[in-house]
């Protein structure tokens, strides 16, 4: 199957999933999620991460969209993309609620 044969909510949710896809980057969003407005700071000084690998995981997950920043030397300013995060929020709503299993099925022996 070649890419362009997925469709656009299957290449968004594979694309947030992946931003998502460790444990630093979930500690990120989950503090960022927490703020009432945009974090001016380092965000290493509030997590137990080290500053170069914050500088990745940002990275990453700007560009999946699912947060925001800007350089305002001395300080950056980062914050939740709240468009991308609600869009984000749908696609996996979606796509972990379509399962039609039964609860009580003997499927895989469970």
């Amino acid at each position: 199957m070649a890419s362009s044969d997925y469709s656009i909510k299957q290449e968004l949710l594979a694309k947030f999933a992946k931003a998502l896809g460790h444990p630093a980057r979930i500690a990120i969003c989950d503090f960022l999620a927490k703020q009432e407005t945009c974090y001016f700071g380092d965000i290493n000084e509030e997590l137990p991460i080290a500053k170069a690998t914050v500088s990745q995981h940002l990275s990453a997950l700007k560009e999946a969209g699912l947060i925001q920043g800007e350089i305002e030397t001395p300080k950056v300013r980062y914050c939740i993309n709240k468009e991308n995060w609600k869009l984000a929020r749908e696609l996996f709503a979606e796509f972990l609620g379509q399962c039609v299993c039964k609860t009580g099925s003997d499927c895989c022996g469970k």
